[in-house]
């Protein structure tokens, strides 16, 4: 079978066709990821349940997303990037009928858990691309995807909403359900089928106790607040999630990469200037800019107490549209920038603007004018550049590690978000008293989250130069794979 892809890395009308049939893909996901968060009351009401449930089914929803980007992510590499995207998409088709059809919240939370599942489009829509792009037009395209990923500046929330209040929330998955039929007849008619890139079988073992280690972490973050962080069901949570990826990492460790089943991750390529500063960089960015914009921000501004006062319309017009709009616009021009410019130089940039930015916002937080600037400059730097350039960076910088790198990426870029938010909650409810929340609360949980910026940058500083062309040839000839059907050299 030839190794080259047919005619898709050289046809403008190829590249559209595919790069649509990948939009509409992840847009199945991102619909079910904005949409619903207005509808969430219609939700307690209709299903007879509390806050607290909806609120797991969002957790449970991140999570899966978190978890599937690893072990689909790795599981492409031995089944293709198509036939994977697929069944992403069939479980999310699932999901949506499940939760629009849902006659009890069991089942809608059942419906949230396959929904999540579907978040792996994000990181295969990115190795397909690379293997089927120059490394050029592969960075451009990789931004259209970033840019979907922040949602649709704004609108696809409001449109939840209005949908919820005039249908009711089953229409937000009768929505859902439409897109995510549209998604999967576009991969199966313009994403071509490309040949696995490795030989062998998946760990199922390791992927398995990285789902529950993961999960132990994830939810004992989400929930501690809720649950108390010195309760008996937080601490079985961490501690198992932290015990499940010990036994993890000593499995791998121990995996022989020439059997036949391949160990999930290569543990001995996350000590590479390449990985590990790459992961960090992303838990970190989340963990700061992130929880506030999701949920600092949004508090802070609509309390009448100790801060603007003002309602739930205005404060997503003035402090989340504008950063959302920007972000949409600037990510497919970062991807353009940064295999020009160097995506580690990309992200180190989009870290220091963030950083300055956010840093601001936290010095002049009773200033609303001054606020509404920096956030909108998170469009540039945060939405903008800083995604783009981590989850480009993610593919290209260690061809060797299959679709490993991004799927874990992606993984700590829940985990960053999930701790910022457990963070930011953690130091606002401590400060509220009698119902009412102290300025001093929401600044601090600011200037936490301007900490863990701080310590991204670091990170970032650390990561090594992605490999060129012809380094990543060499390496992925090192390597006990065929080639990967990347169209650099043709496209050249």
């Amino acid at each position: 079978m030839s190794l080259t892809s047919p005619v898709v890395g050289r046809s403008a009308g190829r590249q559209f066709g595919l790069l649509t049939a990948l939009v509409l893909a992840v847009l199945g996901y991102q619909i079910n990821a904005t949409m619903i968060s207005p509808a969430l009351p219609h939700v307690i009401t209709e299903l007879h349940t509390t806050p607290g449930i909806a609120g797991l089914s969002q957790t449970l929803f991140f999570l899966l997303g978190s978890l599937s980007q690893v072990t689909l992510g790795r599981l492409s590499d031995y089944r293709g990037r198509k036939q994977t995207m697929l069944l992403a998409c069939a479980i999310l088709l699932v999901g949506n009928l499940a939760c629009m059809l849902a006659p009890n919240v069991e089942v809608f939370l059942v419906g949230r858990v396959l929904q999540g599942v579907s978040a792996a489009g994000f990181p295969l829509a990115f190795l397909t691309l690379n293997q089927v792009m120059t490394r050029e037009r592969f960075g451009w395209a990789a931004g259209v995807i970033t840019a979907v990923n922040g949602g649709f500046a704004g609108v696809d929330a409001i449109a939840g909403g209005q949908i919820a209040d005039t249908i009711g929330f089953r229409g937000v998955f009768g929505a859902g359900l439409v897109v995510s039929v549209i998604g999967i007849l576009a991969v199966i008619f313009m994403v071509p089928k490309l040949p696995a890139p490795s030989v062998g079988r998946m760990d199922w073992g390791g992927a398995t106790l990285l789902c529950i280690g993961l999960s132990g972490i994830l939810i004992g973050l989400a929930q501690g607040q809720s649950w108390g962080w010195t309760s008996a069901t937080t601490a079985v949570c961490l501690l198992g999630g932290l015990a499940a990826l010990g036994v993890f990492g000593f499995t791998q460790r121990g995996a022989r990469r020439t059997g036949t089943t391949k160990p999930l991750i290569d543990l001995s390529l996350l000590g590479s200037r390449r990985a590990w500063p790459l992961l960090v960089t992303s838990a970190l960015t989340l963990g700061g800019a992130f929880a506030a914009l999701a949920l600092t921000i949004p508090l802070f501004t609509q309390d009448r107490h100790a801060g603007f006062g003002m309602s739930s319309f205005t404060s997503a017009l003035l402090f989340s549209t504008p950063a959302q709009v920007i972000g949409v616009i600037g990510a497919p021009i970062a991807g353009w920038i940064g295999p020009r410019l160097g995506w580690n130089r990309a992200i180190r940039i989009g870290c220091t603007g963030t950083l300055v930015a956010f840093a601001v916002a936290c010095a002049f937080l009773d200033s609303r004018w001054t606020v509404v600037a920096m956030l909108a400059l998170l469009g540039i730097t945060y939405n903008g550049l800083s995604m783009t350039a981590l989850n480009g960076y993610s593919v290209v910088a260690m061809p060797e590690a299959d679709g490993a790198l991004a799927g874990l990426n992606g993984a700590c870029i829940g985990i960053g978000a999930s701790f910022g938010i457990a963070v930011a909650s953690a130091l606002i409810t401590t400060g509220t008293h009698d119902g009412q929340t102290g300025h001093a609360a929401y600044t601090g949980a600011m200037w936490a989250g301007c900490g863990l910026l701080v310590l991204a940058l670091i990170a970032a500083i650390t990561l090594a130069k992605a490999p060129t062309a012809e380094e990543a040839e060499r390496l992925e000839s090192e390597s006990d794979r065929p080639a990967p059907v990347v169209a650099h050299a043709a496209g050249h």
